[in-house]
């Protein structure tokens, strides 16, 4: 199942729906209330979806199922799937050992991976839409990088979660591009908050794939700019599986429903090229998890005031 938050038109709010079929999405509110059906989430709000649950599972499927109050993919707006988290999304660094091996040259202090995963957070402004514009302002940073990352929505929360319970409290899943301004990361030393955290930087989405349709183990991870692949890997070689994610996150730390966690990316980022590449203002970056979704964002200078 793969749940969208959406616009019907620029001056509606946003809902959540369903979708159903290739090209078309069920309105959960109005299909709800059309059949009188009473649901046990807020069906404006993704959190309040995920937070319900296996009963929220049950009647967005019985809801889907009806059908009625459908919309085209192509006549309204996706949005994020969790617009507006209530927390940074947790990321991992160094998770894939050809990524870590090829910042070796400009991160000559650290030749071997750590034996903990390594985490650091994107600012909730972050996030942006899956087809929604980065902005892209020289006087900030002219080193806009890309970094394809498989998305881990938490369903039920827990705090020192057992590594062999952990993916019982996996909701789903998305596609994260954790765009990065390279020279503010290098610029603040050993913490990469700053560089990560440039507001519309985190593309997400298109949608949330139930846990129970997706193997996080064997997904493959593209990133293309202008048509050009960039990354190509697979999330079968993750150095820290998803399970010692969570485990590690959650040692003395409650994690919460709709929490996410974005758990690194491949090897062929652009500032590890010789020579290194950025994005620029027209560039279409295409982010993709084959069998999970595609995003596709346009760089777009953001204009002097």
């Amino acid at each position: 199942m793969r749940l969208v938050s959406f616009r019907p038109t620029r001056a509606e709010p946003i809902r959540v729906g369903v979708i159903v079929g290739n090209q078309e999405l069920v309105d959960l509110k109005l299909a709800a209330r059309s059949k009188r059906i009473a649901l046990p989430f807020n069906a404006d709000d993704m959190l309040s979806v995920i937070a319900a649950g296996r009963e929220g599972l049950r009647a967005v499927r019985k809801v889907a199922g009806l059908a009625g109050a459908t919309h085209s993919l192509s006549k309204v707006r996706l949005c994020a799937p969790i617009p507006r988290p209530t927390k940074n999304i947790l990321c991992v660094g160094w998770n894939y050992l050809e990524h870590f091996k090829e910042g070796e040259a400009i991160r000559p202090t650290i030749t071997q991976i750590p034996d903990f995963p390594v985490f650091f957070t994107k600012n909730v402004t972050t996030v942006c839409g899956p087809y929604d514009p980065i902005p892209f302002d020289e006087r900030v940073t002219d080193k806009l990088d890309w970094e394809v990352e498989l998305g881990v929505i938490i369903g039920r929360g827990g705090k020192n979660i057992a590594e062999k319970d952990a993916m019982k409290h996996v909701y789903g899943y998305t596609v994260i591009n954790d765009v990065s301004g390279r020279d503010i990361q290098r610029r603040h030393g050993n913490q990469w908050f700053k560089g990560k955290s440039l507001d519309g930087s985190c593309p997400m989405g298109p949608w949330i794939a139930s846990a129970d349709e997706v193997n996080p183990e064997d997904l493959r991870v593209i990133t293309r700019v202008n048509g050009v692949a960039k990354q190509d890997s697979n999330t079968r070689y993750m150095y820290f599986k998803i399970p010692r994610l969570i485990a590690e996150l959650s040692v003395g730390m409650t994690l919460e429903a709709g929490d996410i966690i974005s758990t690194g990316t491949p090897e062929g980022v652009g500032h590890a090229r010789n020579p290194p590449e950025f994005m620029r203002p027209g560039d279409v970056m295409e982010t993709e998890i084959v069998g999970l979704g595609l995003l596709r964002n346009t760089i777009t200078a953001v204009k002097r005031r």
